[in-house]
């Protein structure tokens, strides 16, 4: 396993067609940062580089999303054979060898240390100031996302913010607590939404804008429970949606059509998946994880052929109300197979319902029945703003306000269209709520519109809600071993301490 000494050290080689058709620059090898920066091409081939580690399968790709699914309540363990590390991470039970959480450290730091070389050689090539801080901009927005992606995994963490020359600096770097990592994480996502533009070129949404930092600045201040700037972060982008061409999709199920996602204005912030580019690393599987694992006992296969490493959980299915298009869009009961038949679920190998926001439309270019897709992850949609918008207000006013319960209502009249006909579930909020009330109705409304999208588990490691959703009557995936003085944070990779004792101690539990 490369060491963190190599990510400080290196740039990332980039193959990755992340912004593939965006950004066209010579990818930037292993080279020292002194000797490479004579253009703002340069600056910007190593900005690229710092994208490069999302489209790994160690994290985007199915590890780190797949990891982040597993530790909520709306996704378990299907095949009981599915890999060890996978089942640890779901049941509660890992330790600091568990293979998941050695995967992502190191590509986080990897992209980290590609942003730290292009702001260290945005200093040093002759540029205006405003091509300078547009550069400098994006480096830090991408640096930004990856520690918040650390920090809220990992708590405290080993903190670099600049190019190093000297290897014995290494030698001696140790953690920096957890709310300076997050002070550092806004001051990077200010200064981008300072300097960044309105839009990328061709509107593309692989690449950060104002828009998509402010967006963050949002997300960053709900984990903090600063509600009172994750509103006025989150109120801004509503504010100035028109500017920054945000809308949401008419349809939900578009938002998971990888042929026609990429024209939507829902999405802010994007992994762009292209399955002919799968060797160069940008490489999405998550959706084989997700598939039905079945074969008739005539030996005909399912088009999916897929894993049934990652379902949900019968009371997952069963409590969602058949009248949610979302629960359609979300879930596959039945399976194509290959000589044109279906089965229902509990024909298959693992008999649950399938995830199936990944593998029912997963683009021309999809391979082995849609399991390597065309999709873009949407790693922030505006769906999201709505709501963050409608909770930190809540929070701020100690009730519902009528903006509020507006920005519900949005994402929840989407969700009554079915595909261009309009019903009438889920209805509007209901008004006379108190705080409390409205909050588990936002709540729930994001559990259910972000189903499978890798973010219910931050909402219950932020709104501390681990022994109600694992151990509670009403639970959807019971853990009784689920212990909050503990499982809130991931162990520090074994490997990283042997190598760097300086970021003991380990976290609490491990």
């Amino acid at each position: 396993m490369k060491n963190l000494l190599k990510y400080i050290f290196s740039f990332t080689s980039v193959a990755l067609m992340i912004s593939c058709s965006d950004l066209e620059e010579d990818p930037v090898g292993l080279l020292a940062p002194q000797g490479y920066f004579k253009t703002a091409a340069d600056v910007q081939a190593a900005i690229v580089g710092g994208y490069e580690p999302f489209g790994n399968q160690n994290l985007y790709g199915r590890f780190y999303d797949g990891a982040l699914q597993l530790r909520g309540d709306m996704v378990s363990i299907g095949d009981p054979g599915t890999a060890a590390e996978r089942q640890q991470m779901n049941n509660f039970d890992m330790d600091a060898t568990n293979g998941l959480v050695r995967r992502f450290w190191p590509l986080f730091y990897e992209s980290i240390s590609s942003e730290n070389a292009a702001i260290y050689g945005a200093g040093q090539v002759e540029i205006s100031d405003e091509v300078r801080n547009v550069l400098v901009a994006e480096a830090r927005f991408v640096r930004g996302f990856s520690y918040y992606q650390l920090v809220r995994c990992y708590g405290d963490i080993p903190y670099i913010d600049e190019f190093i020359s000297n290897p014995d600096i290494v030698k001696s770097i140790s953690k920096t607590p957890e709310e300076e990592i997050y002070q550092k994480i806004i001051e990077d996502f200010q200064f981008a939404k300072e300097n960044l533009p309105d839009q990328q070129p061709g509107d593309i949404r692989s690449r950060p804008t104002k828009g998509t930092a402010s967006s963050y600045l949002a997300s960053v201040y709900l984990m903090l429970e600063d509600y009172e700037n994750a509103a006025l972060e989150a109120q801004w982008v509503i504010d100035n949606s028109s500017r920054f061409n945000y809308s949401l999709a008419d349809d939900y199920q578009d938002l998971f059509n990888a042929e026609v996602t990429h024209t939507l204005q829902e999405p802010i912030f994007v992994i762009d998946f292209l399955s002919n580019y799968q060797s160069t690393g940008n490489n999405d599987q998550l959706g084989r994880l997700h598939s039905p694992n079945r074969r008739a006992s005539d030996g005909t296969a399912s088009v999916y052929r897929g894993y049934s490493s990652l379902v949900p959980s019968m009371e997952v299915y069963s409590t969602w109300d058949g009248r949610d298009y979302r629960k359609t869009v979300s879930l596959d009961t039945a399976s194509q197979m290959e000589d044109g038949t279906h089965t229902s679920y509990w024909e298959w190998e693992v008999p649950r319902p399938a995830i199936a926001k990944w593998s029912r439309y997963p683009g021309p270019n999809a391979t082995a029945g849609g399991m390597v897709s065309d999709h873009d992850f949407m790693l922030m949609r505006y769906a999201e703003i709505l709501l963050i918008a409608a909770e930190a207000l809540t929070e701020v006013n100690n009730g519902p306000t009528a903006q509020a319960i507006d920005y519900v209502n949005m994402v929840r009249t989407r969700a009554r269209n079915w595909a261009g006909t309009m019903t009438d579930f889920p209805a509007d909020a209901p008004t006379g709520l108190n705080k409390e009330e409205f909050i588990d109705l936002i709540l729930e409304d994001r559990r259910l519109e972000f189903a499978f999208e890798w973010k219910r588990w931050f909402d219950i490691k932020r709104r501390r809600l681990g022994e109600e959703v694992f151990k509670g009557p009403e639970s959807l995936e019971s853990h009784p071993n689920f212990d909050p003085s503990r499982d809130y944070y991931w162990p520090i990779p074994a490997e990283e301490i042997d190598r760097y004792p300086n970021i003991l101690p380990q976290n609490p539990g491990y």
